[in-house]
């Protein structure tokens, strides 16, 4: 990145003009690690990009605990965090960029504001409880969350800032007398024991934060971090201005012992139990709820007949072992190491939903990358690092397995005729018998530029614009044609349509020429000249879908549909150019989701997007859609459901990163939608089936 000079003192007095493509606008403020910048997207978004200081920056140990901040903000939905856009821990200045979240922090809220009324505290208790069980559930501990940690966004309070905390399967650990974290919103075990700091930890802080929210202080007070952490692990909390209503389950969250307190599911159970008056609606500005009298509303307080105070379970502490921990806490503020909650437990099948027991497999315990996957012959065929597998798709069970002189490429396997395997870059290709993945057949390829599988034939086009049919059952060629257009042919098919359909785009992207093509013998069904540069993204009801691209900026901003029978053209514009999209049809509507984690519907009937949504996946799968949910894969391993009807996240499975979390997918296979049940793999060879009627249960 190139500096830029600023006024200022120190290492503020030199900013950097650009995070990766992203040009910093201005500052929006800065801390011990880093400084935090607003900036925009290409496409106009604003983000929030955090560029760490310079000095931090030659210091290997630190930049290993950014790329953990990064794995661990990645992992977490998007519904309760600042989703991640971008980021590149390996730079000259290692940077990060997250949807800028318009509204305070907090602590700021209160310290303009005063204390929130009781309504408010029990719609930000249940916000936060939400945010750290869709933290805790990806196996990420925040371990610092605290009052300026917590924007109150319009839709409820979003946790930020993921710099100390640490999925279960992290490296890194806690280093000998280093401490991490805020000592008034810290655990007790965070000072005696501060390896074995788990989920639980957060819960102990989200009742400090209450503490803060409900008074303007927290429930140990000291100007001194010493005292505060000997008030921590020994003393009662202070409660004083809390409402009767919410002390209870505070002082639960504030319990010495881990086990004592509640988890976030407990905790939502219990605020819906508080007061009939419970809502989930935004907090800024207050909704006005009947529990809220006026004299209340104005000081946001209840009083308390005395202070409440209560000696939880501890664990005897010596003031010499205190001491020797708290020498650390100031050290352990400005970066410090990690601990673990204790690793998450796995089963082989989950809980059976309408039916179907969810279930997954991993036939390959070695090999790099995510499995790809083609449904056949009532069986699931996957293909990864040289091993092709067959698994029942009820159960899971492997059915046979066999190695492959390959390695994964970015083409899927399919069933053609045979089940082929794309293999050696491209150049052959193999075909296995399905039933038992006994060899029938393989073919070395002439050099080409793409390999598309359409019905029971492999279509692969030369560089010189040539078209060839190859059988997929012996691997004969058929035939052999020349498709007219500009430049070399694209080749696209989808299922259920018996046509492929070959693009080529004028060197100026003025116009595209679309050949549909009969896969069985290579004539032409139809051809259509098209205004601008487009590529097909799937077919429906007998019309073709494709996305319109900037020539300039190569940004997607249409979508257009046309329909050969009665040669019209349906153009809708994007209201924002999307990245890079991938692109799922379902009748008239499409779902497109782009590099940044960007998520939309568009309806072609209307022309009008239907909702958009921030997932939080940098770069995701292509996606697939149902009637109810639209689905796609994360490179961590997740699969992520949304409603379809309002795009909100329904759920989601457990990262599966394996062995090597620090390597990222380099292809994120699609999932597969078959009936009601979805299919997806993961980086660690894991392939799974989960019920996709229900995804909460996930």
């Amino acid at each position: 990145m190139t500096p830029q000079r600023r006024p200022g003192a120190g290492a503020e007095a030199e900013l950097p003009e650009y995070a990766g493509q992203y040009v910093l606008e201005s500052c929006l403020g800065s801390g011990g690690m880093g400084v935090v910048h607003l900036a925009r997207s290409t496409s106009g978004l604003k983000l929030a990009v955090k560029v760490v200081h310079a000095e931090f920056a030659k210091d290997p140990e630190f930049r290993g605990r950014f790329r953990q901040e990064v794995a661990a903000a990645r992992r977490v939905s998007g519904a309760f965090t600042a989703p991640v856009v971008d980021a590149d821990p390996e730079a000259e200045r290692p940077w990060m960029a997250t949807l800028f979240i318009p509204g305070p922090t907090l602590s700021e809220h209160v310290k303009r504001n005063g204390p929130m009324s009781a309504a408010q505290l029990r719609r930000l208790m249940a916000g936060l409880a939400e945010a750290l069980r869709d933290i805790h559930r990806v196996g990420v501990v925040h371990r610092d969350l605290k009052p300026s940690n917590v924007l109150l966004a319009e839709d409820g309070p979003k946790v930020i800032d993921f710099g100390i905390s640490r999925p279960k399967d992290s490296e890194l650990r806690t280093e000998t007398g280093k401490l991490i974290g805020t000592p008034p919103f810290m655990a007790p075990e965070q000072f005696r024991r501060p390896r074995e700091v788990g989920p639980a930890a957060d819960l102990f802080a989200l009742g400090s934060v209450m503490v803060h929210a409900a008074t303007g202080r927290g429930p140990f007070d000291s100007d001194s971090p010493y005292v505060v952490a000997y008030q921590v692990v020994h003393d009662e909390p202070d409660l004083t201005g809390v409402p009767e209503s919410l002390a209870p389950l505070v002082l639960r969250c504030l319990a010495k012992e881990p086990e004592d307190r509640p988890t976030p599911d407990e905790l939502m159970r219990e605020l819906r139990s508080v007061a009939a008056s419970y809502d989930t609606q935004a907090f800024i500005p207050a909704q006005r709820t009947d529990d809220d009298a006026p004299a209340r509303e104005s000081s946001g307080t209840e009083p308390a007949p005395e202070p409440r105070r209560r000696f939880g379970k501890r664990a005897a502490l010596g003031a010499g072992v205190l001491a020797l921990a708290v020498a650390g806490v100031l050290t352990g503020l400005l970066w410090p190491g990690g601990g673990t909650g204790p690793a998450a437990k796995e089963t082989g099948t989950a809980t059976t939903a309408a039916g179907f027991a969810a279930w997954r497999a991993k036939p390959s315990g070695t090999g790099s990358g995510m499995p790809q996957c083609v449904p056949g012959a009532g069986k699931l065929f996957c293909f990864r690092s040289g091993l092709a597998f067959a698994l029942d798709p009820a159960h899971g069970s492997l059915l046979w397995r066999r190695q492959v002189a390959a390695e994964r490429t970015s083409d899927a396997p399919a069933l053609s005729g045979g089940l082929l395997l794309p293999t050696e870059g491209g150049r052959r290709v193999v075909a296995l018998d399905p039933v038992s993945g006994a060899p029938r057949w393989h073919r070395d390829m002439p050099a080409h530029t793409g390999i598309r599988f359409a019905g029971s034939m492999l279509l692969v086009t030369g560089t010189d614009g040539t078209v060839t049919g190859v059988a997929g059952a012996s691997g004969d060629t058929k035939w052999r044609r020349r498709v007219s257009g500009p430049g070399t042919p694209f080749l696209a098919s989808y299922d259920g349509d018996p046509m492929a359909y070959a693009t080529s785009t004028s060197s100026d992207g003025a116009y595209t020429r679309v050949t549909a093509l009969d896969p069985r013998t290579g004539a032409a069904r139809w051809e259509a000249r098209l205004k601008g540069s487009l590529q097909p993204i799937g077919s429906q009801g007998g019309s073709l879908f494709l996305l319109a691209f900037d020539p300039a900026s190569g940004d997607a901003n249409a979508v257009v549909r046309y329909a050969p029978g009665s040669k019209s053209v349906r153009r809708v514009v994007l209201p924002v150019p999307l990245t890079a999209p991938q692109a799922a049809v379902r009748g008239d509507v499409v779902h497109l989701l782009s590099t940044g984690g960007s998520l939309d519907a568009l309806d072609l009937g209307t022309g009008r997007r239907l909702w958009h949504v921030e997932s939080s996946v940098s770069r995701g799968s292509a996606p697939v859609a149902s009637a109810e949910h639209v689905y796609f894969s994360a490179p961590d391993g997740r699969l992520l459901a949304f409603d379809a009807a309002d795009g909100s996240l329904v759920g989601q499975t457990p990262p599966r990163l394996g062995t090597n979390p620090g390597e990222v997918a380099g292809e994120v296979p699609a999932p597969l939608l078959i009936g009601s049940r979805v299919y997806a793999t993961a980086p660690d060879g894991t392939v799974f089936g989960v019920d996709g009627r229900d995804p909460k249960a996930w």
